[in-house]
C-alpha cells in the first residue's frame, strides 16, 4: 500500500500559524471616538492622502492586499462628499484646508488561502487605523480619532476566510462615516469596537 506524502513545510506553516501573533490592545474599553475639535465644514478645501502603512507590517502580501480593500472602500465612500466640499469651498476668501490622514496603526490579515489551509490555528484577523485631522495651513490638530475592527479565528475558518473579508469593509465603513458625519456638526463616531458583554 503506498503511503501519502506530505511535504514537510505543510507541517512547519501549520505551526507557525499556530504561534499567536501579537493583538490589537484593546484594554481600554472605546466605543466612540469624541467629536473633532471644529465641524468640518469650517473649512474650504480637503486633502487626503492615501492610507498610510509602515514597518513592520508594510510589504507583507496579506497586508498589502487587505489595505488595498480598505482603501476601495474608504475612497468610494468619501470621494465624493470630499468632491463636493471643496467645489462648495473654491470661492471662498480665507482658505482653510482640512487634511485627512489615515494610517495603519497595526494589522494581521489572514487571507482565504491560509484560512482553508488553517482555519482558526493561524489566528484571529485585526485592524486598527489612526485618522489625524489637522488644519494644514497651521498645524493644529482637529482629531485623532482611532477605528478598530476584528475577525474571530473560528468564525473566520468556518466561513473559510468571509468574515476576514467582512472586517475590512466594515473598518472602511466607520472610517468613511466619521469623515462624513462630521461636516455639518462635530459630532464624533463609532470607532467599531464591540461593546463588552454582559456578564
Amino acid at each position: 500500500m503506498k503511503t501519502l506524502s506530505i511535504p514537510a513545510t505543510f507541517f512547519t506553516a501549520l505551526l507557525l500559524a499556530a504561534v499567536p501573533a501579537p493583538a490589537a490592545d484593546t484594554s481600554q474599553p472605546w466605543l466612540m471616538n469624541p467629536p473633532p475639535a471644529e465641524k468640518f465644514s469650517s473649512f474650504t478645501r480637503f486633502e487626503m492622502p492615501n492610507i498610510a502603512m509602515f514597518p513592520p507590517y508594510a510589504g507583507k502580501g496579506p497586508n498589502v492586499k487587505a489595505l488595498t480593500v480598505i482603501q476601495r472602500d474608504f475612497t468610494k465612500a468619501t470621494a465624493p462628499a470630499l468632491q463636493a466640499w471643496n467645489e462648495a469651498g473654491a470661492k471662498a476668501e480665507k482658505v482653510r484646508t482640512l487634511l485627512i490622514e489615515p494610517r495603519v496603526e497595526e494589522i494581521k490579515f489572514i487571507s482565504g488561502g491560509t484560512r482553508f489551509w488553517a482555519g482558526g490555528l493561524a489566528g484571529d484577523s485585526f485592524v486598527r487605523i489612526t485618522i489625524k485631522i489637522s488644519e494644514k495651513e497651521t498645524g493644529r490638530v482637529i482629531g485623532t480619532p482611532m477605528f478598530y475592527a476584528k475577525a474571530n479565528r473560528m468564525a473566520g475558518a468556518w466561513s473559510v476566510g468571509a468574515t476576514d473579508n467582512v472586517m475590512l469593509t466594515r473598518v472602511a465603513a466607520h472610517m468613511a462615516a466619521y469623515v462624513t458625519g462630521n461636516y455639518a456638526a462635530a459630532v464624533g463616531g463609532a470607532t467599531g469596537e464591540d461593546p463588552p458583554k454582559k456578564k
